[in-house]
């Protein structure tokens, strides 16, 4: 019922405990409790004006305001403002702010929506990864955004950390409460010195240094309706519902978006509201689906047939529009199609009767259609709430967890902190809470206010949220966190499919199976009190002694260390963490490796990151190496150093080297932490010695190479002309110079490449050329050369094309030559006035210049003029010339003919000296794609695009161009920090020595979003007699340096096994079939060192013990039998 009182709006309930509670949290008002009797009795619960809560309190309570003298309404628990907030620079209008840079610049706002403002320029080097994943428009849209971050504690300072690298405008802390030890358990940017101050104003400063164009400050004073209208979006963190719902409405009102999220121990909770009517300009963040085709048919419903080797990747009700059709060309016309999926290879649209008759050609390209969100508000929202799923294996989960959140928030604002962990009548006053929040509520008007949404409150899940409610780690932090940061950029950008509208999650199988004792849960008031509330001193203990080899400090292992920093791992006597990475900083890294700043570029990443992540506890203990990992470095990475580990945790880029490491894993027998991203989506894999099986197990498909005569003369795709260019850039620029400094300094150069009959004729030219002929002697000379060079490629080469195979050509099946995947060419005609063109002279010019160290050119006038001067000889196709049309064609040509030495001898003779050449400053060019400034990627685009221009396929930008040929994975700093806290999970599981049935093995993509979480495959198993074996099984032999021959007797003595056939690596060092009798006398006796050695050809490191041997056998029925590998050890 409400009453007045003192001025004040209150609200008096007698109730039990639960039913207050609920009506309270669902009206969006604060309440504090005046208990009388046991818990489970009766109550008065009394809401109204409230003294703050203690600085120090986990749950800062809604108050309700006066609205007396026009003051406006605070939405969140006013507290303390620090010491240092009379320097805060008072904003018009607004509260007073804590600026790590320059006084805020407050733009115009109306609505709660940013007035017209200039396109912000992006920094295309430190975003350039970010960029692939998120395209321009909507990292122009971020850069626009101002975000209201509320709470700055572990899971707060992810979400800040992941938005300051993304590059929004700016980003406005709000967390008064004073720092505390608890802090540090996942806090990253808190430390001692930072005790008894706001935890936002002492993070401010380190999360400014992550991004120089992204202005942080912090709001000192409360969050009002007029503050809110400030922002584009506002997240609340680790707040009560009461206090969220009251925030919401306020965003509501003035059209700002909001997002909650909360953790509590291993459990996690979001919720989004993009307002009635939110547009999704891109659902999925796929490229649009494009391929050729091979008919269209004129009827009613008209058919499109793609090529036979082309699916067209298109869905039921997708939109298309089709071009370049030959004969139909009014196709070209229509508006978007939308289609009706036949098969893979057909789909069909509208009416394409009165287009015409198809003869050829034609490219089918996806549209891509926005999609609109309708969200409800968090207080409708409560009431039926939507889920997208965390974990389908536990989607029974969604509604009881999030009833459990309700209780949890309902507690702490009567009590005043969360349930403790080893107090029973915390755990039942939960239970009783979220049965409460389970039951329909109506109000005297009939108003229905709360529904039930489960069947029976699952009692068991409840305990295990009240119990670890008060923890809050790292792990938990990094997944929440992160997913939360993509919400707000797609919240802010429109890119992307957000969360509709709830998201739990829980890690719940991580928890011990049994009880906990109350001295193990016990803490001592530090910095791992959350862990050792959740998991146990025991689990704590092993994690702090725990010796990890981290292989890469790249973007996933600078957020391995933090999160390691943050749980202790590595901190204990006997714990150290081993981190090598052999790679520098570059610019381009500083987007996602949160642990480097500018300053830090060119450093090596492994030793930097060690510096760095010890400032975040200065009890983690690291080793790190600038050494890559691989077979000739195994004498410092050998079995002494892996003996001596727990386990390794790959952070790497590339497939070699995990295949490798995985290697190592199963050979030394040590689990492997596995983890990898591209752009949005991440993947986690858990292998575990004896239980599941490794990396290597399964394996992407091979990228599908162009066919070469594709590549030469018949693109159809932009792909093709980029490979294309890129291959030229390497031929010209690196290559032929390299051949030029080898011929200087090798004396056997020519006899070794009479030796190569494929490419020894057209090597011998490129000398030629490159230190006779077209040797240029000043910048004007690489101006010639570029212009006659854009000649031959884009004009001269197309001609004699078309010369071969005319435009009227047909096969001998009656088709046109130049249909299906193979589009028409048409010539160039050089033109200064299309910047293409000059782009291309200006690139290769300048190249050319570097390749002889002559000073560049970057006047672009100059260069036009200088082309516009160059005599072009006049071309005439040639008969016999062969042109490649099929694969066998080209591998034959590139199989080489017989080579004429007599011809290869003349160009010879015209070359100088080769002590001359050796005197020549020739460079030759690495491609360096991330230097906007070195001509690279200009020439490439360039070339690429005037190749394009050729066959009539549409053009690329240099962006675009980048990507493909600099072979760029996309990345974004959210799906890296969301798969380390996977990772975390894992580790703290293999540490508790957990069945296989709790590791998980992650598959997400934050773009759509989908979440799914599958047990390890189990390592398949092979049978010999009673014995049953795996890839991680095998046989070792410690008998000493013994000969061929006891070994031999070994295996028919202890195995019963006939020894048919040994090898070491790829050398066979015993066949009983093959081996002739005087070689088997020879070797029989010799040590198996020795023997190895021998027929290997290699030298075996003192630092080795073991030989890998592969052994086939034969059982008394001479059946083959397989065996695991034999690991003999030959010395001590």
């Amino acid at each position: 019922r409400a009453q007045e009182g003192q001025g004040r709006p209150a609200i008096m309930l007698r109730s039990c405990p639960t039913s207050a509670g609920i009506l309270l949290a669902l009206l969006g008002v604060g309440y504090c409790a005046d208990f009388s009797g046991a818990v489970g009795g009766n109550r008065l619960l009394h809401a109204g004006p409230r003294s703050h809560a203690p600085s120090h309190s986990t749950a800062h309570l809604l108050r309700v305001a006066s609205l007396r003298g026009g003051d406006q309404p605070s939405l969140v628990g006013k507290r303390p403002v620090s010491e240092d907030s009379a320097a805060a620079t008072a904003t018009p209008g607004g509260p007073p702010l804590l600026s790590a840079q320059a006084p805020l610049k407050r733009i115009a706002l109306r609505g709660g929506k940013a007035a017209e403002e200039p396109e912000p320029e992006i920094d295309e080097t430190l975003y350039s990864r970010q960029l692939y994943v998120l395209g321009h428009d909507a990292m122009r849209k971020m850069q626009k955004s101002s975000i209201l971050l509320i709470g700055l504690g572990g899971l707060g300072v992810e979400i800040a950390k992941d938005l300051a690298l993304a590059g929004v405008k700016s980003l406005t802390l709000h967390d008064p409460q004073e720092t505390t030890p608890s802090d540090f358990a996942a806090q990253f940017y808190l430390g001692e010195a930072d005790l008894g101050i706001g935890r936002a104003a002492a993070t401010v400063e380190k999360l400014a240094g992550l991004n120089p164009h992204v202005t942080i400050d912090v709001l000192e004073t409360e969050v009002n309706a007029e503050v809110v209208a400030r922002y584009s979006l506002v997240v609340c963190t680790d707040r009560i519902f009461g206090e969220c719902v009251r925030i919401n409405d306020a965003c509501r009102a003035q059209g700002v978006k909001f997002i909650m999220a909360q953790t509590r121990g291993v459990f996690g909770h979001i919720f989004v509201d993009f307002g009635a009517d939110h547009e999704v300009t891109d659902t999925n963040g796929e490229n649009p689906a494009q391929c050729l085709l091979s008919h269209v048919s004129s009827e009613e419903v008209g058919v499109v047939s793609t090529l036979e080797d082309t699916r067209h990747n298109l869905e039921d009700g997708d939109l298309v529009q089709i071009s370049g059709v030959q004969g139909m060309e009014g196709l070209e016309t229509l508006p978007p199609m939308k289609v009706k999926v036949l098969g893979p290879f057909s789909f069909s649209v509208g009416d394409t009767r009165g287009m015409g008759e198809y003869k050829g050609g034609g490219t089918v390209l996806q549209v891509k259609q926005a999609a609109r969100m309708n969200f409800k508000t968090l207080r409708q929202s409560l009431q039926d709430p939507q889920f997208t799923t965390s974990d389908y294996g536990k989607i029974d989960r969604e509604r009881q967890l999030l009833l459990g959140f309700q209780a949890l928030d309902s507690f702490s604002a009567q009590l005043n902190g969360y349930p403790r962990a080893t107090h029973e009548e915390d755990h039942h006053m939960i239970l009783e809470l979220a049965q409460g929040f389970n039951k329909e509520i109506i109000t005297e008007d009939g108003k229905i206010i709360n529904k039930p949404t489960v069947d029976e409150v699952d009692a068991a899940l409840m305990r295990n949220l009240s119990r670890v409610s008060r923890a809050e780690l790292a792990p938990i932090a990094s997944v929440i966190g992160s997913i939360t940061a993509q919400e707000v950029m797609k919240g802010v950008t429109g890119k992307f499919t957000p969360i509709n509208q709830h998201f739990v999650f829980d890690a719940s199988e991580a928890l011990p199976d049994e009880e906990l004792s109350a001295e193990e849960m016990q803490g001592d008031g530090g910095r791992y009190d959350s862990q050792i509330l959740c998991f146990g001193k025991t689990v704590h203990e092993k994690l702090t002694n725990l010796k990890y080899f981290l292989v890469g400090a790249g973007a996933i292992g600078c957020e391995v260390l933090k999160n390691w920093a943050m749980m202790g791992v590595g901190c204990g006597p006997t714990g150290l963490v081993h981190v090598t990475d052999m790679d520098t900083i570059e610019k381009s890294n500083l987007n996602r490796q949160f642990l480097f700043r500018p300053s830090d570029i060119n450093k090596l990443k492994s030793t930097t990151a060690g510096e760095k992540v010890t400032d975040m506890n200065p009890g983690f203990k690291v080793k790190t190496y600038e050494t890559r990992v691989g077979s000739d470095t195994e004498h410092i990475f050998g079995d002494d150093f892996f003996d001596n580990l727990h386990g390794v945790c790959n952070a790497l880029d590339n497939v070699q080297a995990r295949t490798y490491m995985d290697q190592r894993c199963v050979y030394m027998q040590k689990p492997l932490l596995e983890s990898g991203t591209l752009g949005t989506k991440g993947n986690v894999q858990v292998v575990i010695p004896h239980l599941t099986e490794s990396y290597s197990s399964s394996r992407d498909p091979p990228e599908k190479a162009i066919p070469i005569c594709t590549l030469k003369n018949f693109p159809n795709a932009i792909e093709h002309t980029i490979q294309w260019a890129r291959d030229e850039f390497e031929g010209v620029y690196k290559q032929g110079m390299e051949d030029a400094g080898a011929f200087g300094t090798d004396p056997e150069f020519l006899v070794k490449l009479k030796k190569q009959p494929g490419t020894s004729q057209v090597t011998m030219e490129q000398l030629r050329d490159n230190l006779v002929s077209r040797r240029p002697a000043a910048f004007s000379d690489c101006v010639v050369w570029a212009r006659l060079k854009f000649e031959e490629l884009f004009t001269n080469n197309i001609k004699q094309l078309l010369f071969n195979f005319p435009l009227d050509m047909t096969t001998a099946a009656g088709t046109s030559f130049w249909s299906g995947p193979k589009r028409p060419p048409a010539p160039l005609v050089f033109d200064t006035s299309d910047p293409l063109h000059v782009e291309f002279v200006m690139s290769a010019a300048n190249l050319r210049a570097y390749n002889y160290s002559i000073p560049q050119c970057r006047d672009v006038e100059a260069v036009k003029a200088a082309a516009l001067d160059v005599m072009v000889p006049e071309f005439s196709p040639q008969k016999g010339v062969k042109i490649q049309v099929t694969e066998a064609e080209a591998e034959a040509a590139a199989a080489g003919v017989d080579v004429d030495d007599m011809a290869l001898d003349k160009l010879a003779a015209s070359l100088p000296p080769a002590a001359d050449v050796a005197a020549m400053r020739l460079t030759p060019i690495e491609f360096e794609k991330d230097d906007d400034a070195n001509f690279h990627m200009d020439y490439i685009a360039a070339c690429s695009n005037l190749r394009a221009t050729n066959y009539a396929i549409a053009v690329a930008s240099k962006h675009e161009t980048k990507l493909i040929a600099g072979k760029i994975i996309p990345a974004i700093a959210t799906t890296t920090a969301m798969v380390t806290g996977f990772v975390c999970f894992e580790l703290i599981k293999l540490v508790m020595a957990a069945p296989i049935e709790a590791y998980k093995n992650a598959f997400v993509n934050l773009a759509l979003p989908f979440f799914a979480f599958s047990e390890p495959i189990a390592a398949p198993s092979r049978k010999f007699r009673t014995w049953d074996w795996s890839l991680w099984s095998r046989i070792d032999i410690s008998m000493g340096d013994i000969s061929l021959q006891a070994f031999i007797d070994h295996f028919q003595k202890e195995m019963n096994l006939e020894v048919s056939m040994i090898s070491c690596g790829v050398s066979i060092i015993y066949s009983a079939f093959m081996t002739s009798k005087k070689k088997l006398e020879e070797r029989l006796p010799m040590p198996m060192s020795q023997l190895v050695q021998s027929i290997a050809k290699v030298e075996i490191p003192q630092s080795q013990k073991y030989l890998v041997l592969e052994v086939c056998c034969t059982d008394e029925d001479d059946e083959d039998v397989e065996t695991p590998y034999v690991r003999m050890k030959f010395r001590d």
